[in-house]
């Protein structure tokens, strides 16, 4: 230890605030040779005797440098080594588990508390994961980064703080542990208890405030169908159903009105809710008292968003969305997700079209007061997009406004009709517009018209979204949580078939006197064929009425029946998705759709979808076609699963008996095996 120190001594120096001190010393005496000398300069004596002295103290300082400094310099090692002792003590007796891990997860020292807590003594230099699983290697974080994680051990729940550290001379010193190569850098862990911190966090969650609101979609209709003395019956009866659910799971409801509900609840009661996925949407239809149609509620609450008020406007947009759905369904709007429950069965069709009256009217008004009108549908516009944007475009021009229809690129699904409506004079000069352009004629004072959906990410041109405050969407796909916001109009009934069949409602009341031409009657004629599959899937009388509208506007079956004739190439690719499928679960069709050599793959699929719910056993079918880098897939379904519920799973949407998604960065097969990995989930959850 005394060579080590006599060592140390010959090659250290004074450095820092100590070399600040000597210098002083210096500067000091460099002013007392300058005292002599203007001593000098006065009296020769008196300089000499000012002279002698400054050279004993000249003297004095040098030889106690001399004499003292290595004695400094030993003492000052002495009280690094007793301080360094200090600290080793401090951190081994420290009330914090603490430890030093070597870079290949081999612990290197441990203090008391962290033995004690592992029941391990100091000795134990086995990997850190084997006596923590959570922590490996791989997760240790890179030199002066600082990692955080979550670990349980005995019953107790710990947060883990990893930093590295380069500590080569601490580690040589110890014992316990001998660094090779050139890595010289430990992982420091910090063991956190916060097992009661957790508790309490939970118990915070869970008294968190959820309010809801509950209405009976059909109340009107269902006493309707009943005896006049049965009625006041059923209503107990449903009240009674709701009431008792509400209050089993913990909450408060209250009676607004006959078929609106006020409810309160913790967070505890609605993850009951949520874990039994609103049980009460199914159970409530079963009170039947005589009654022809069945009741039905929509639930939305919100939580998760601040205080009772906040909660209260989230569970109006909730219930506002899960009406627009169709009904019969939860929507939980927490902080920052949006949870969907039920929506199993098709919205039934509302007789009355005052709704469409009082739309179109409202439609009318934005327009007259704009002026120009820009319309857009979704991303590889399909007939019933197109053939709505022409019922808007129709309308618009009646209404002696300028207006444009944005158009991406024109697939052969919708190019017959796109040429048709060219060889028109209408249609003629720049009412079919690029992005570029739609961009260019889009400003404040323009109306823009979604049609056929209300996703923003969705539509053609999705700028245009921000270029005016004037939006209307007119769409009959169920919501989501991606919407169209701030839209001045918004018309979205998933009851009717079809946007084509919404624009020829609003059509008829949009003012007096209104008549399509014959080609843009086809035009709209041909939505409604294809999104009801020649009138097979979802018509009610309204889409009948519909129908009739058109051709007594000169719609032709005929002419709308010759252009949707496919080519040899479109017929086998089709027939060769039906050949492949596969018959997943008992119950799901799953097929892929071949795409070479065809224009519009994706319209192929749809059709080979349409043709798999021909066979007997299928509940759903599902047609997966690779096209533009990209899978899509065509869900179809006749009436027992909601395969929009299944879309949107994967990203998409849709309605209860179409829908679809498209997937990005996975080929066919690897969609094919997260297609069916969402059918075995939420089959086993009930949701479909």
């Amino acid at each position: 230890m005394k060579k080590d120190r006599t060592e140390n001594k010959n090659q250290l120096r004074y450095s820092g605030k100590l070399l600040r001190h000597w210098y002083w010393c210096v500067l000091l005496c460099l002013l007392l040779l300058f005292l002599t000398a203007a001593v000098l300069y006065i009296d020769t004596l008196a300089g000499c005797i000012v002279g002698g002295f400054s050279l004993v103290l000249y003297l004095t300082i040098v030889l106690l440098d001399v004499y003292y400094r290595p004695k400094v310099m030993l003492e000052l090692i002495d009280f690094s080594q007793r301080f360094g002792g200090v600290e080793k003590d401090i951190l081994d007796e420290m009330m914090i588990p603490y430890g030093f891990v070597l870079p290949d997860g081999r612990i290197a020292w441990m203090n008391q508390q962290l033995c004690e807590m592992t029941k391990r003594d100091r000795e134990c230099h086995k990997n850190i994961s084997s006596v923590f699983p959570e922590l490996t290697a791989s997760g240790f974080p890179a030199e002066g980064e600082e990692t955080t994680v979550e670990i349980d051990y005995s019953d107790r729940k710990y947060r883990v703080v990893m930093k590295r550290l380069r500590l080569k001379d601490v580690l040589e010193g110890m014992d316990v542990a001998e660094l090779t190569g050139e890595d010289c850098s430990v992982i420091g862990l910090h063991f956190l208890d916060i097992t009661e911190l957790t508790r309490l966090e939970k118990e915070n969650f869970e008294q968190k405030p959820a309010v809801g609101l509950l209405y009976v979609d059909n109340y009107d209709e269902a006493m309707d169908s009943v005896e006049d003395v049965r009625r006041s019956m059923l209503g107990a009866l449903v009240d009674r159903r709701i009431t008792k659910y509400v209050i089993s799971a913990g909450g408060l409801i209250k009676n607004l009105e006959k078929d609106k509900y006020l409810l309160v609840m913790n967070r505890v009661s609605l993850n009951a809710l949520m874990e039994d996925r609103f049980s009460l949407l199914e159970d409530v239809k079963t009170v039947n008292l005589g009654n022809s149609m069945n009741v039905t509620v929509s639930i939305g609450v919100g939580t998760d968003n601040g205080n009772y008020t906040e909660n209260f406007e989230a569970a109006h947009v909730a219930i506002e969305m899960a009406l627009a759905r169709g009904g019969d369904q939860a929507v939980v709007k927490d902080e920052d997700r949006i949870s969907f429950f039920g929506g199993k069965t098709q919205r039934s069709e509302s007789n009355t079209r005052v709704r469409a009256r009082v739309k179109a009217q409202a439609l009318r008004e934005l327009i007259s007061a704009r002026e120009r009108v820009v319309v857009m549908g979704h991303k590889n516009t399909d007939i019933d997009s197109l053939g709505a944007a022409v019922g808007v475009c129709s309308a618009a021009m009646r209404s002696g406004k300028p207006v444009h229809i944005v158009l991406g690129d024109i697939t052969a699904g919708i190019r017959p009709w796109v040429n048709s409506l060219k060889d028109n004079l209408e249609y003629a000069e720049d009412v079919f517009v690029t992005h570029e352009r739609a961009i260019q004629l889009t400003n404040e004072n323009t109306v823009v018209v979604v049609v056929d959906t209300n996703r923003p990410s969705m539509v053609e041109c999705e700028e245009l979204l921000y270029l005016t405050k004037t939006i209307v969407v007119l769409d009959h796909h169920r919501q989501g949580a991606d919407k169209i916001e701030n839209a001045a109009l918004s018309y979205i009934d998933p009851a009717v078939s079809s946007t084509c069949e919404m624009i020829t409602e609003i059509l008829q009341y949009y003012e007096e006197g209104v008549r399509l031409k014959p080609y843009e009657a086809d035009c709209v004629y041909a939505g409604i064929i294809i999104d009801t599959n020649n009138f097979m899937a979802k018509t009610g009388m309204r889409t009948f009425e519909a129908a009739a509208y058109l051709r007594r506007n000169g719609a032709d079956v005929t002419r709308v029946r010759k252009v949707f004739r496919n080519d040899m190439a479109t017929y086998k690719a089709r027939a060769e998705a039906v050949r492949h499928a596969e018959l997943f679960m008992d119950s799901y069709a799953i097929s892929v759709c071949p795409s070479q050599g065809i224009e519009s793959p994706t319209v192929v699929g749809a059709q080979a979808a349409n043709e798999l719910l021909n066979i007997i056993g299928v509940k759903a079918s599902f047609v997966l076609t690779d096209f533009n880098d990209k899978i899509y897939i065509s869900a179809r379904a006749i009436d027992e699963v909601n395969v929009q519920l299944v879309m949107e799973r994967m990203g998409g949407g849709g309605h209860m008996n179409i829908a679809g998604a498209q997937l990005t960065g996975v080929d066919t097969d690897q969609a094919r095996v997260m297609l069916k990995e969402v059918l075995t989930q939420m089959t086993k959850e009930g949701a479909i």
